[in-house]
């Protein structure tokens, strides 16, 4: 069964439970805006009991969908190419340096694979100019290469639509019998949390309003969407009107071991009971 191949911040593996059963039974198009770890995508396409008949997986982040493109059509060039990375300090920090213009979907996609498992707590994240900046982890024998876990990806992969491109973009024309999953940055829970970036320029609170809207204008076109995000004041006043439903996450990664844990979240659908 394919599952994701990235540790991703926000990645929800873990919620899957709470998210597979809302997925409509039958879809023609299935579409993940904010692609990242794309687990509720390898959860369905490895779920029998679900069939879609296109899908689109897509992100701002190019690195990310440069990776996702090298490894649905390039995957042997991409376990070979993971295989000349050691792990050691240097090589990290040469490979973190490394300009990516340029570069092939095998180059950047190796080069991502290889800092996501090898970077402190397997996040991803970049400075105001889009440089990847998370400092060297620490562990005992890290599995860069995973080759049977690419291969299974890679066929998961074979029928999907993998773009670049802002969420308006993705759903401009999706409609009647076409599923929709949101699962954008989240928006901070207080004045103080810190703020992770995944791709130049951020995701602030004029996108987050743009969002709103588009899983307004999807239900006016008969297309079901479903959106993952913080349990803020902010963020169920912004939803008002829809269908808002809150779960526990687990929060896996963050640099303070005692802010690990369970946190509240809101699943918000744009259709069903208010």
């Amino acid at each position: 069964m394919a599952k994701p191949i990235l540790k991703w911040a926000g990645g929800k593996r873990r919620l899957l439970a709470e998210l597979l059963p809302k997925v409509p039974t039958r879809i023609r198009t299935y579409a993940e805006p904010f692609a990242g770890g794309a687990a509720l995508f390898f959860a369905l396409e490895s779920d029998g009991s679900r069939t879609f008949e296109r899908a689109i997986l897509a992100d701002q982040n190019d690195e990310l969908v440069a990776c996702y493109r090298a490894v649905k059509s390039h995957v042997k060039d991409l376990v070979l190419r993971l295989r000349d990375y050691p792990y050691d300090r240097d090589t990290f920090y040469r490979v973190r340096a490394e300009d990516t213009a340029g570069q092939s979907d095998v180059d950047r996609g190796a080069r991502l694979v290889y800092l996501n498992r090898t970077c402190f707590n397997g996040l991803w994240r970049v400075n105001a100019a889009g440089k990847f900046n998370v400092p060297f982890g620490r562990y005992e024998n890290p599995r860069i290469v995973d080759e049977e876990g690419l291969l299974l990806a890679s066929a998961a992969l074979a029928r999907v639509d993998i773009v670049h491109a802002d969420f308006a973009e993705v759903t401009r024309d999706l409609g009647a019998r076409d599923f929709v999953y949101f699962d954008p940055p989240y928006v901070p829970r207080s004045k103080t949390a810190s703020f992770t970036a995944y791709a130049p320029g951020g995701f602030g609170p004029k996108d987050q309003e743009r969002l709103a809207r588009e899983l307004g204008a999807l239900r006016d076109r008969g297309a079901c969407a479903m959106l993952s995000n913080a349990d803020t004041d902010g963020m169920r006043e912004l939803y008002q009107g829809f269908a808002v439903h809150s779960v526990r996450a687990p929060r896996a990664i963050n640099s303070n071991a005692k802010k690990r844990g369970e946190v509240s979240e809101l699943v918000v659908t744009n259709w069903g009971p208010l």
